[in-house]
């Protein structure tokens, strides 16, 4: 009998304007691996052995947007994560920046802010499209 292990962690940033009431939300879009390319994602990366997934998250983005956080609330997904793949689940966690001009490094070629109408006019990345749905009513739900 083989034992399944768990998914790894990756954590994405759902970078907001405000997170109390925020309005836009910042897209990133990937320039590699070629089969990211030209998708939109959260941007974040893989927790590593012993980090906690807000301190993966304050770190990666800054090695990504070079920007510091601020990590709120998690946008909890099902069972726990927004699936990636067998290997992977991908943990959502609302962000502000906190210092610094966010610019996209060697991984992304464009951010872009995005209101909640305009979520769908990016080609996000299949794991992060799963949790757009569930963003737009969060966002609708605070605007209202």
């Amino acid at each position: 009998m083989t034992t399944r292990s768990a998914p790894r962690t990756v954590v994405g940033a759902v970078i907001v304007d405000a997170l109390d009431r925020p309005t836009a939300v910042l897209a990133a879009r990937r320039n590699r691996p070629a089969d990211l390319a030209g998708r939109w994602e959260f941007p974040g990366g893989k927790v590593e052995p012993g980090e906690t997934p807000q301190a993966a998250l304050v770190r990666e983005v800054r090695e990504e947007l070079d920007v510091a956080i601020t990590v709120g609330d998690e946008l909890v997904g099902p069972a726990g994560g927004w699936p990636i793949s067998a290997g992977y689940v991908l943990r959502l966690f609302f962000a502000v920046a906190a210092g610094g001009t966010i610019s996209p490094g060697s991984d992304h070629d464009e951010v872009r802010w995005l209101a909640a109408a305009e979520l769908d006019s990016v080609d996000w990345l299949p794991s992060d499209r799963g949790a757009v749905a569930v963003l737009r009513t969060h966002l609708e739900s605070l605007a209202g």
